[in-house]
């Protein structure tokens, strides 16, 4: 048994959660899993169908996004994964969708605000959308300079990752990440969630407010904070 079967199988996991979740259409979209030990991680093979995958058809690529396993091409976002990768060392898996919702509010170039609770309880923070990518960075490396469009937007907004695991790209679509795959795609089933909700939120009421400080407080710390209630111990 090849010594990478055990983020090959990850990555396989991750991806045929994208279709059921309804994350992705055809073949839109990508998981990856990363082994930090090994310097490498396993990402779906460019444009083969979800029903058509199996985990010997994950690609092994390593954090400079050289192939080093594999018979198959890598994603076409696979320099996305590797620079976030390299730069971001606390994240096992990363995933890219165009799922609807998210994707309307990446095309808006908009943040979603914290409307509700229901956003609290994943983050405090707005979803940060980052600028278009410039002209000098679209004629370079375009996916590597996606994965840095992502870490520079994070820079300027002074966000933590680790926090915040999501972004939508300007004009692009949502990145998601997580200490694992699979938390990486739960973290994009809630994006598209919450996302879905900010926008029936302005549809209703185009002028409703931001939720208020203490509540947003109060719901992530009952989920996450030193003192947590959430769930069973």
């Amino acid at each position: 048994m090849s010594k990478y079967q055990h983020i090959r199988e990850e990555a396989y996991q991750a991806n045929m959660q994208l279709p059921k979740l309804d994350l992705v259409l055809f073949t839109f979209g990508n998981a990856s899993a990363a082994d930090r030990s090994l310097g490498v991680f396993a990402i779906k093979p460019s444009g083969v169908a979800y029903e058509n995958l199996s985990p010997d058809k994950m690609v092994i690529v390593d954090f400079e996004g050289k192939t080093v396993e594999g018979n198959l091409r890598p994603s076409s976002d696979t320099l996305t994964h590797a620079v976030l990768f390299k730069h971001w060392d606390k994240i096992g898996g990363i995933v890219h969708t165009h799922s609807t919702y998210a994707t309307a509010w990446a095309q808006a170039q908009r943040d979603i605000p914290v409307f509700g609770t229901t956003h609290a309880d994943y983050t405090t923070a707005d979803i940060p959308c980052a600028p278009p990518m410039s002209d000098e960075m679209i004629k370079g490396n375009y996916e590597s300079e996606t994965g840095h469009q992502i870490i520079n937007c994070f820079s300027s907004r002074q966000m933590n990752y680790e926090e915040v695991e999501m972004i939508l790209v300007g004009n692009h679509a949502p990145f998601t990440w997580g200490k694992t795959a699979a938390k990486a795609v739960h973290n994009s089933a809630v994006l598209e969630y919450v996302a879905r909700m900010a926008i029936l939120t302005e549809q209703i009421n185009s002028g409703a407010p931001r939720l208020k400080d203490a509540l947003i407080k109060k719901h992530f710390e009952r989920k996450h904070g030193p003192d947590s209630y959430y769930g069973q111990s």
